[in-house]
């Protein structure tokens, strides 16, 4: 029986993860938002918040590759019916992954200061990332835990439980985020930006338990650890060190944006905190569609259709340019209520007004560069994904910036140079996909 690629069945798998992946980067603008509208030292704060994320983020990207990995190799297996032979993988897979989370809250917390400083973070707004960091990183072996679980729903075609997780997690870092750092007269006192830190942590591990019940209760995949080893845990490694190769790269891009931003003052990296932060939310939202990439592609794969295969990818195409489209027009109407959502400071918005554009008009081509990173992941095609990231980061970025940034644009040399790299991580892949399966289909 041939997989379903309708369209409704694409927004069945989509819509879910969309709602999903968007949980990650609202918990952090939630934090943004209600910390750039605290009393005192607002600006400094946001700028805190968004150091802090960015290096929470390539932590996370790093070692939350687990979720790419195991989604492709289940989802393979149950392409070809042969699920049975995996199904103590992803445990497996989770005590690797949560063990590692350990190891680098021990090697971070103690060199917070340090590792701030290398981001051009110094004074208030250092000392306020290393509070920020050294609670928020507490919650990195919840998030590794449910970012590994959601792997293994996503390989079993299944993408509603992650939605109904991601909920409960934002919902609640919204709530805990306004008690925490704003207080409640008489009963809490405000925490300001340590409150946001804490929200984080709590919805954080909210999301584990509940990823845990869920994976337990409504799917075949046990959690406990068994040994010995599966024999696709090589391949699982494998994969993971092209990814951790590739989100190293993906990191030096935002190491070098943010470090850019932050030397040009606080002004800057508070307005920065905001576009890339939107810019994050505009990638999750096209995720939705990158999962459902991800999720078919590994089936259609282990089943042999290739046909079918090729067909999906020229859906997601279209349908990946619609949405881009869709999400710069709608960012164009609110252009300038979004900025005053985040702080009401003039010169930041000014910062922000200048760049915003870009992110906006870069929509249509993130797209299409996200939808073939899920369907490249989805085959288990992560050695052309690192590569084509390396090239993309160090030919092109890069040395983009630095030119840029000569010539003394500041923020739009950071998002011109991301707008290209974008450009240089997308269409190589569709040529890579093209010239792998279009011969595959004939034969098929």
């Amino acid at each position: 029986m041939s997989t379903n690629i309708s369209l409704k069945h694409i927004n069945k798998l989509a819509v879910p993860a969309l709602i999903a992946g968007v949980s990650e980067p609202i918990l952090s603008l939630t934090d943004a938002a209600i910390v750039g509208n605290i009393a005192f030292n607002a600006t400094e704060s946001l700028a805190a918040v968004g150091i802090v994320t960015t290096f929470l983020s390539m932590l996370i990207w790093v070692l939350g590759q687990t979720r790419s990995a195991i989604s492709s190799i289940v989802s393979q297996y149950v392409g070809a019916n042969k699920l049975d032979k995996i199904k103590n993988l992803p445990a497996q897979a989770i005590f690797i992954i949560t063990s590692l989370s350990v190891l680098i809250i021990l090697g971070t917390y103690p060199f917070a200061n340090f590792i701030f400083k290398l981001y051009n973070a110094s004074g208030l707004i250092l000392d306020y990332s290393v509070d920020y960091y050294r609670i928020r990183v507490f919650g990195f072996p919840f998030t590794l835990f449910t970012i590994a679980v959601f792997g293994a729903f996503r390989g079993l075609q299944n993408t509603y439980y992650p939605m109904l997780i991601a909920i409960i997690g934002t919902i609640t870092n919204v709530v805990l985020d306004v008690v925490l750092v704003y207080g409640i007269e008489g009963y809490i006192a405000p925490m300001n930006l340590k409150g946001a830190a804490y929200a984080s942590v709590i919805a954080q591990l909210l999301m584990a338990v509940f990823s845990a019940y869920y994976l337990l209760k409504k799917t075949v995949i046990p959690l406990k650890l068994s040994f010995p080893f599966n024999k696709e845990i090589n391949r699982f490694i494998i994969m993971i060190l092209n990814l951790f190769v590739r989100t190293i790269a993906l990191n030096v891009t935002l190491y070098y944006a943010s470090a850019f931003a932050t030397s040009y003052g606080a002004t800057y990296i508070a307005a920065y905190t905001i576009a890339i932060n939107l810019w994050f939310l505009g990638a999750f939202i096209v995720d939705g569609y990158a999962s459902a990439g991800n999720i078919l592609s590994g089936k259609l794969y282990g089943g042999k259709e290739y046909l079918l295969l090729i067909t999906l990818s020229n859906k997601l195409i279209k349908y990946g340019i619609v949405i881009g489209v869709l999400i710069a027009v709608v960012g164009g109407v609110l252009y300038y209520p979004l900025g005053k959502i985040f702080t009401n400071d003039p010169k930041v918005l000014e910062q922000f007004y200048n760049v915003f554009w870009i992110v906006l008009a870069m929509q249509p081509l993130c797209t299409i560069a996200f939808i073939f990173d899920g369907i490249f992941k989805g085959l288990g095609k992560m050695k052309a994904l690192r590569n084509v990231l390396l090239a993309a980061t160090f030919l092109v970025f890069v040395p983009v910036l630095f030119w840029l940034d000569s010539l003394d644009y500041k923020l739009q040399a950071i998002f011109i140079a991301l707008t290209l790299w974008i450009i240089a991580r997308g269409f190589p892949l569709i040529l890579i996909f093209r010239k792998i399966f279009i011969p595959l289909s004939k034969i098929n």
